[in-house]
C-alpha cells in the first residue's frame, strides 16, 4: 500500500507543548504534531496539542493534575499550532482535517482552534471518550476540549497489510498517501498515522512508546519515570507490548520508514522550544 501521486506536498513537524514535568535523558517532553500541506485537501494536523484556550487558562482546560502535578506544561501559547501556523504565513481556515492518534487531553486540546476542521479517529476511541466510563477514563478525556461539537469522523478495523500492520486504511477526503494504522494499547482506540512523503515513509506512532529503547533497540529499556506514567495510564499493557514489538520489527526490518512518536524529544527536529525554528520542511514536491 503505497501513494504515488503528490498529494502530500511538504510535511512540517510542530511543537505544541513543552512538557515540564517529564524528561526522557535530561530533556522535557514534547508533543510532536504534524502539519502537511497537500494538493487538493488543504492542511491536515497530525494531532492537535495544546491550543490557545489551554495556555489562556490551563487548570480549568486541563485539571490541576495535568497542570501543575505530574506534567506541568510550560505556559507559552505560541506553541499552539494555530499560532505556528500564522507564524509561517498560512491561514488556519486551511487546515480541514485533523488527524488523531487518540483523544488524551494534550492531543485534543488545539482542535477548538479549528472548529470547522473534519476530526479523523478510530471509533474505539472516540466511544471510550465519550462515554468515560472508568476514573482514569474521566482524567485523560476532558469534554470541554470538544463542546465546540467537531465533525468526528470514525474508522473501524477494516483495512489492508502495511508492513506487517493489519487493517492500515486511507482515510475519507485525505490522500492515499496519509494511512491511519491501528497500534492499541496505550488507549482502546489509540492509532498511529504513516506518510509517503515521496522520499520514504514517515510514521507518527503516538502514544505506542515514550522512549525510543523500547523499540529502536533489540532489548526493549525505558527511562523509570516514563516508564511508570506509562504503567498508570495504559489500558492494556498486553496489546501496548505486541505493538511496540511489531514497531521494533518494523525498525530493524525497514530502516527507511522514519518512526518516531509524540513525546520523545529527541526524535523532534530542531529546537523543541523554538516555535519557527522548530518547524522544518522534510518533504517538497512543488516541482
Amino acid at each position: 500500500m503505497s501513494g504515488s501521486g503528490p498529494g502530500v506536498v511538504r510535511v512540517h513537524h510542530l511543537n505544541c507543548a513543552s512538557i515540564q514535568g517529564l524528561s526522557i535523558h535530561g530533556r522535557h517532553l514534547v508533543c510532536h504534531t504534524l502539519l502537511l500541506e497537500t494538493a487538493s485537501s488543504g492542511l491536515v494536523l497530525v494531532d492537535a496539542g495544546l491550543g490557545t484556550a489551554d495556555y489562556a487558562d490551563i487548570t480549568s482546560r486541563l485539571g490541576k493534575e495535568f497542570a501543575y502535578g505530574y506534567a506541568r506544561p510550560k505556559v507559552d501559547p505560541r506553541l499552539a499550532a494555530v499560532n505556528q501556523i500564522r507564524a509561517m504565513g498560512m491561514d488556519p481556515m486551511d487546515v480541514r482535517h485533523i488527524v488523531l492518534t487518540h483523544m488524551d487531553l494534550d492531543h485534543v486540546g488545539g482542535l477548538s482552534d479549528f472548529p470547522h476542521a473534519r476530526v479523523h479517529l478510530h471509533s474505539l476511541e472516540l466511544k471510550a471518550a465519550m462515554e468515560r466510563a472508568s476514573f482514569r477514563a474521566k482524567k485523560r478525556y476532558r469534554p470541554l476540549m470538544w463542546a465546540h461539537d467537531p465533525h468526528f469522523v470514525e474508522y473501524r478495523d477494516l483495512g489492508e497489510p502495511w508492513f506487517g500492520f493489519e487493517a492500515v486504511r486511507r482515510l475519507e477526503g485525505l490522500p492515499e498517501e496519509i494511512l491511519f494504522v491501528p497500534l492499541f494499547g496505550h488507549t482502546h482506540g489509540h492509532s498511529g498515522v504513516a506518510v509517503d512523503t515521496g522520499q520514504g515513509w514517515l510514521l507518527h506512532a503516538g502514544d505506542a512508546y515514550f522512549d525510543p529503547r523500547e523499540v529502536k533497540q533489540a532489548k526493549r529499556r525505558c527511562a523509570p519515570k516514563v516508564a511508570l506514567f506509562q504503567r498508570i495510564v495504559t489500558t492494556s499493557s498486553g496489546q501496548r507490548f505486541a505493538n511496540q514489538a511489531r514497531l521494533r520489527d518494523l525498525a530493524r526490518n525497514h530502516p527507511e520508514i522514519e518512526i518516531f512518536c509524540a513525546h520523545n524529544p529527541h526524535e523532534f527536529p530542531g529546537d523543541p522550544l523554538a516555535p519557527r525554528t522548530g518547524v522544518r520542511r522534510v518533504a517538497d514536491r512543488t516541482e
